[in-house]
């Protein structure tokens, strides 16, 4: 089992910015991604970013020119930075994690959810 807590959201203004974090204990496997997923009142659960252990980085089209996503392998951490918020963005963001086996298969794990707001 793996364990994530995401922190950092909260209510900005249009054109602010907000950093999330998501910190993963437990069964921890070396080949893996990490990520971001949102939900959007009244939508279903989207993806944000993903990056894998590896260093490739996956972006919707809706944020890639204004978010970034980053990890830290030591402190099996992923991080997001959010800029330019747009009131679009609004979500309750999640974050996930991919252990990967070497089989080819894997399985996801999920945090809480950290909600984010963009609002005047």
């Amino acid at each position: 089992q793996v364990q994530l807590v995401e922190s950092g959201g909260g209510l900005v203004q249009p054109g602010g910015s907000l950093r999330l974090s998501c910190a993963a204990s437990g069964s921890i496997f070396s080949a893996n991604a990490m990520g971001w997923y949102r939900r959007a009142p009244g939508k279903e659960r989207d993806l944000v970013a993903t990056i894998h252990s590896g260093g490739n980085t996956n972006y919707a089209e809706s944020v890639k020119d204004r978010f970034t996503i980053s990890r830290d392998n030591a402190k099996n951490t992923v991080y997001l930075q959010m800029n330019n918020l747009k009131p679009e963005d609004t979500a309750v963001y999640y974050c996930n994690w991919r252990n990967f086996y070497s089989s080819g298969s894997y399985v996801n794990y999920w945090g809480q959810g950290t909600q984010v707001t963009v609002s005047s």
